[in-house]
């Protein structure tokens, strides 16, 4: 599932970087807007111990941060098998940087953990046992 992505203008990118401090997040905010400026991407959700599920994600493109982003994931194209979620832009588009990330760095298209807890309302335990 190959996708090429090109780096987003400068002038999109610099509202978003406030919110992300991190080097590594900042190197890959240009694609991820770029990507979040497309409205969709299809991919795989890589399950451990069993065969990738395949997914399209859509949503709604606004301009700003602190707008809201109506997400949508539909798996194997079951209508039976959506789900929605309504989050901040600047939340989604961290997301989309761990897409980003899995891009370059395992070859495929992937949402993290953390997104689809949120998106199946899972919550997950934490690292200091909370």
């Amino acid at each position: 599932m190959a996708i090429e992505l090109k780096a987003a203008p400068p002038q999109e990118v610099s509202i978003y970087m406030p919110y992300y401090r991190e080097p590594n997040k900042r190197q890959a905010l240009p694609y991820a807007i770029s990507l979040y400026k497309q409205g969709e991407i299809t991919g795989e959700r890589h399950v451990e111990g069993s065969s990738p599920i395949s997914f399209m994600a859509v949503w709604r493109v606004a301009n700003l941060p602190s707008d809201l982003a109506l997400c949508r994931l539909t798996f194997e194209g079951d209508a039976d098998m959506s789900y929605e979620m309504t989050l901040e832009n600047s939340e989604f588009v961290g997301y989309l940087i761990e897409v980003v990330s899995n891009i370059r760095d395992k070859g495929y298209v992937d949402f993290p953990q953390i997104f689809y807890s949120k998106l199946f309302r899972i919550k997950l335990a934490s690292a200091e046992g909370n």
